[in-house]
């Protein structure tokens, strides 16, 4: 099923509500606040997995406090036709934890995690640097993440929103 075939409702809509507040919330608890069975929320969920809709649960750690004090953001410049074997690359560098191909000034755009200011130097110039097909990088170290959310049911309602609209 893909996700154009899938239209969210009312109760997948609080599914979801609940899995955002809390996703190790069992189904069973949902599905008291529903009034509905246990059974009824992992279909939908089942469903919403299928059409790509939830893509994944998983475990979010706080780097800071696991030591990992520098968060930094890296912008690459790209040789022609470099970015599938930059890519494969960046994937074995542990401190990678995102990187997304981009238009304008970078080929690539990324984030990473390190110890402190010499575990950076050193992950640039022996992991990021010596990929062959990166002729330049920028560094931002990040000084505070002002905003860190994920995709919340607001955001889905905008698009709801534009889809009436449109219809």
């Amino acid at each position: 099923m893909s996700p154009s075939n899938y239209q969210i409702d009312s109760v997948d809509r609080a599914i979801l509500g609940y899995l955002l507040q809390d996703s190790r919330m069992a189904f069973t608890e949902i599905a008291k606040h529903l009034l509905v069975s246990p059974g009824t929320i992992h279909q939908r969920m089942k469903k919403m997995e299928d059409a790509g809709i939830v893509e994944k649960a998983t475990l979010r750690m706080n780097p800071g406090l696991l030591g990992f004090d520098i968060v930094a953001f890296l912008g690459l410049h790209l040789s022609k036709g470099a970015y599938d074997h930059v890519i494969t690359q960046l994937k074995e560098v542990d401190e990678v934890v995102e990187a997304h191909y981009t238009t304008g000034a970078y080929g690539i755009f990324m984030k990473m995690v390190c110890k402190n200011t010499a575990h950076l130097r050193e992950v640039l110039k022996t992991k990021i640097q010596a990929i062959e097909g990166i002729e330049k990088t920028e560094t931002m170290i990040s000084m505070e993440a002002g905003i860190d959310r994920g995709l919340s049911l607001k955001t889905l309602d905008l698009l709801t929103k534009d889809q009436y609209q449109n219809s």
